[in-house]
């Protein structure tokens, strides 16, 4: 790409982005600028990061450019990631719980190329996961940032189409009609179903889509150590949960929050009963359940007492939810 400081007879200033990325001579940058995006986008990304961490929940317009890839597959999280990674991060990409998918792999190889950064599938060595519809297992600690990718960024397009008459609704902290869906979800299924994208509250003021994660994914939003970002590219949208942010998922009285069920079931690789399970099926035909967090789910195979917060200089983190027994707990603490 061509840098904006360069003058009209094709030289360019010697305090350039170009002249300043010479000395990583990375064979993969050769034809890009650091990381793929221009300066100027990055730039403005980052702005937008910052007003989002400073208006926790609040949705932030930005200038999403073009990708090397469709709209819909993940073009606001790289281009979230690729604004925030420099030359001594090491970066993970993370889809539906797998880091070998093929979109996750194209956006690792991306990263690698353009920005030179090391890659991993050890989320406890990453400081920078990006993440399709997932939160780890694993604890995440104050030095690392989960970048999520979203499709639809605002909870109330649920019970309203009007973006503009939504955005009035978060001006005013009207939630009323969300509530309304809420109880009427009760009244037909008896209990809060909503199986992913579940609506939460952001320190108290801002409704927020957490994104397509499920319900057991929620609890971990709350005052957790990592700062989490989320960027819509489709919406050109950014907004962010800082660190030891308090959020709480709506729900009644009556009718509290749980998180997925799976009682008298492990994964059939490594015997984990408090992880995130999806069912399978193996060569032979059989139906198992899984691990969806693969990376968790080989290191638990290796050590079966592994806890989630191993990697944490402090002990005691209670950290997501527990798995519900048979008698239907919801378990941990997540109520």
């Amino acid at each position: 790409m061509t840098d904006n400081n360069a003058v009209s007879d094709g030289t360019v200033s010697v305090n350039s982005v170009d002249a300043a990325l010479e000395a990583l001579n990375g064979d993969g940058l050769e034809g890009y600028n650091y990381a793929y995006l221009d300066e100027h986008t990055k730039r403005e990304v980052r702005r937008a990061l910052l007003k989002a961490i400073a208006l926790p929940g609040h949705q932030v317009p930005y200038a999403s450019r073009p990708m090397p890839l469709a709209r819909g597959w993940g073009t606001g999280g790289i281009q979230a990631s690729l604004s925030l990674l420099g030359p001594k991060d090491t970066f993970k990409v993370i889809d539906q719980g797998s880091d070998e998918s093929v979109n996750a792999a194209n956006i690792r190889r991306l990263a690698a190329n353009t920005a030179d950064v090391e890659t991993t599938t050890d989320t406890t060595d990453a400081d920078v996961i990006q993440t399709r519809h997932r939160i780890p297992e694993e604890v995440l600690t104050d030095e690392q940032i989960l970048v999520l990718q979203v499709p639809i960024t605002d909870a109330l397009r649920k019970v309203d189409g009007s973006d503009a008459a939504n955005r009035r609704r978060h001006a005013h902290k009207n939630y009323g009609k969300m509530w309304v869906h809420l109880y009427e979800n009760v009244v037909e299924y008896g209990e809060i179903n909503i199986a992913a994208r579940y609506p939460v509250m952001v320190a108290g003021r801002y409704l927020m889509d957490p994104s397509p994660i499920p319900r057991w994914d929620v609890p971990k939003l709350d005052d957790a150590d990592n700062l989490f970002v989320f960027a819509a590219g489709r919406e050109a949208r950014i907004y962010a949960v800082p660190p030891h942010t308090d959020i709480k998922p709506l729900a009644f009285e009556d009718r509290e929050f749980q998180v997925e069920r799976f009682p008298e079931t492990r994964c059939h690789a490594c015997g984990s009963t408090d992880t995130f399970l999806i069912e399978v099926e193996t060569d032979d035909g059989q139906r198992v359940y899984a691990c969806n967090d693969t990376s968790f789910c080989l290191k638990r195979q290796d050590a079966p007492d592994l806890t989630k917060d191993h990697q944490c200089d402090s002990d005691g983190v209670d950290w997501g939810p527990g798995t519900p027994d048979a008698a239907g707990d919801s378990g941990g603490d997540d109520a």
